[in-house]
């Protein structure tokens, strides 16, 4: 569950009398880019209450909230109950997460490249897979003071410049992230999920059974799992780009799948529903909620060792 906040366009911000919806993305200082993609920070007052899909993504979740706490009215693992949390840390899903709000929400969300969760946070991604926890339980207190510092910065731009600082001091470049599982994911990542597991198998020179192994203990996935979320964000990013939506037929043959029932399986089973209902829930053009999530649709830029 990450990706960018969608309201107003990325960098805008719009307020009136009962509204107030702010949504800005970045990208960290240069230093950080190797493991964090970008910064979305966001701000809702007035809108309906709603309920929204935390969809599948190649990225870990990091939030930081503001004002309200984050409700999870469900999780990707289903036996994990529902919860609030002031923050939260987020692995690789297959399924979608479902978040509650009232009308207002605000925070800031990191997209983490999953490689780098051992420099970042001391851990492999694969330790939470599926699974939403607070920060706290993963970073300690420190989180807890990144927050305060968070919340008393006077605008946007400031609370970057806190998260820059504070990541910068946290990072610690990890040799033990395998030089294979970099090489499998960046392959991965840059032919959209479309190679097969024994090409990546071939291509790091391991057994596919190993690889599987590895690749599942850094990242949470297996190959054929994180194909499937490289193919369905690359797929959902294409159905909310600006203008008018392409044909389910279209996308499919440009997303790599079989065909147009393909690419409607799979979005029903990762995303909970059918690409016009999430379309018509959570586009570019719905007004009952702008989410946390689904808001710039360029390519993304990698992970690299």
């Amino acid at each position: 569950m990450t990706d960018e906040f969608a309201g107003a366009p990325p960098g805008t911000a719009t307020a009136g009398h009962d509204l107030v919806d702010e949504a800005v993305r970045v990208r960290p200082v240069t230093a950080l880019r190797p493991y964090v993609a970008w910064y979305s920070g966001y701000r809702l007052r007035g809108l309906p209450p709603a309920l929204h899909r935390g969809l599948p993504s190649p990225y870990l979740t990091f939030i930081l909230t503001l004002d309200e706490p984050l409700t999870m009215a469900a999780h990707p693992d289903p036996g994990q109950p529902p919860g609030r949390y002031a923050t939260l840390l987020g692995g690789l899903h297959t399924a979608p997460a479902l978040i509650s709000h009232d009308g207002r929400q605000s925070g800031i969300q990191l997209a983490v490249h999953p490689l780098a969760a051992r420099a970042l946070f001391g851990l492999p991604a694969g330790e939470l897979s599926g699974l939403d926890v607070p920060a706290e339980a993963v970073l300690g207190a420190a989180v807890a003071h990144l927050r305060e510092a968070v919340l008393e910065a006077r605008d946007w731009p400031e609370r970057f410049a806190v998260l820059d600082g504070a990541l910068l001091r946290l990072a610690r470049p990890s040799g033990q992230v395998p030089p294979e599982v970099v090489q499998a994911w960046s392959a991965l990542r840059r032919s959209g999920g479309a190679l097969p597991v024994a090409a990546l198998a071939r291509e790091t020179g391991w057994s596919e059974r190993h690889l599987l192994n590895r690749f599942r203990r850094e990242t949470g996935l297996s190959p054929k799992a994180a194909a499937r979320v490289v193919r369905f964000d690359r797929a959902r990013r294409l159905l909310a780009a600006p203008g008018p939506p392409p044909r389910l037929a279209e996308l499919a043959a440009r997303g790599g799948y079989a065909d147009q029932a393909h690419l409607a399986r799979e979005f029903r089973a990762l995303a909970g529903c059918a690409p016009s209902t999430w379309l018509a829930e959570e586009g570019p053009d719905a007004a009952k909620f702008r989410n946390v999530q689904g808001g710039a649709t360029g390519p993304a830029p990698e992970w690299e060792a």
